[in-house]
């Protein structure tokens, strides 16, 4: 490939669909070995995708409100004067669509993506029938990459030893979206599991943002000894936390995906809210348990699920 190329991935949001795009993005850098490639994302995964080796540049203000004029052209113009040849659009919303419209027509980059006069188009957007990865490798099919790379997180590494934790420990991930409360098995649900895994001598960490600590906080009471660092880790950290663990058991959520990537035997809880056919977290171990409401998932159901993974 020509060292002048200049490319352009969109990856906007949220953690659980950044990281179901690890593979897609090292497939790019292996299809384009001497481009400048940059990625646009938004503030919460820039810092961390700043330290993988697929990428030159970083751009944090990837998805500014729509009200905000003048941090829309701001934005055109930091895409404008990256004078790109080529966009990968993973995010094929309609939001990103529109940055195709951003580029003047006579010096538009090829763009694979589900935008209107898009060079490579791509008609499959999210949640039609396909897997999120396996729709994103079908995208870039259809611009000439054909070869799937594997997910490696060795470049997303920390020291977590300030955390102090127990050789033999599991993650619990009790939060979700905010807007979407169904997809959470009740934090006494979690209380229980974790008092099932101290009876075992397996200390339960509590993992997920800081606006996710009042979840924490039944589980603690249901089960003294368990660890909370909500709102304590960060990225890295959290895929060391993985790395170690001995099991992780959480919701459709962010840290889940982060987990099995780190090839964490994973045991994840879906509720009608989401469909793990589309979405569900890979790696090494993952079973996924659903139930329309899962306030009527049994814990037995879980702890058998548990039982296998450890």
């Amino acid at each position: 490939m020509s060292q002048s190329e200049r490319i352009l991935i969109v990856k906007l949001s949220a953690l659980g669909n950044v990281v179901l795009s690890l593979g897609p993005f090292a497939a790019i850098r292996a299809h384009h070995p001497g481009a400048e490639i940059t990625v646009l994302t938004t503030p919460p995964y820039a810092g961390w995708l700043s330290l993988a080796p697929w990428f030159d540049r970083t751009i944090a203000d990837g998805r500014p409100p729509w009200w905000d004029i003048a941090a829309t052209l701001r934005l055109r113009r930091v895409l404008r004067a990256g004078r790109f040849t080529r966009v990968y659009d993973l995010q094929t919303s309609g939001r990103s669509s529109r940055y195709f419209g951003f580029f003047p027509r006579h010096a538009r980059p090829e763009w694979c993506g589900i935008a209107p006069g898009a060079s490579h188009p791509h008609r499959m957007a999210p949640g039609t029938g396909m897997h999120d990865i396996d729709r994103q490798y079908a995208q870039l099919a259809v611009a000439g990459i054909t070869e799937r790379a594997p997910v490696d997180l060795g470049w997303s590494r920390a020291d977590v030893a300030r955390f102090q934790l127990p050789p033999r420990f599991a993650l619990l991930v009790p939060g979700s979206s905010a807007h979407r409360p169904g997809k959470r098995w009740p934090a006494a649900h979690y209380g229980a599991l974790a008092a099932w895994l101290l009876e075992r001598n397996i200390v339960p960490v509590v993992v997920g943002t800081a606006g996710e600590a009042p979840l924490a906080q039944p589980i603690l009471a249901a089960a003294p000894g368990t660890i909370d660092l909500t709102g304590r880790s960060t990225l890295p950290e959290l895929t060391e936390l993985a790395r170690l663990a001995t099991v992780a058991v959480g919701n459709d959520t962010g840290p889940m995906h982060l987990a099995a990537a780190a090839d964490c035997a994973s045991v994840v809880l879906f509720s009608h809210d989401s469909d793990p056919k589309l979405c569900a977290p890979r790696g090494r171990w993952v079973r996924t348990l659903r139930e329309a409401d899962l306030a009527t998932l049994p814990l037995q159901t879980v702890t058998d699920a548990v039982a296998e993974a450890i």
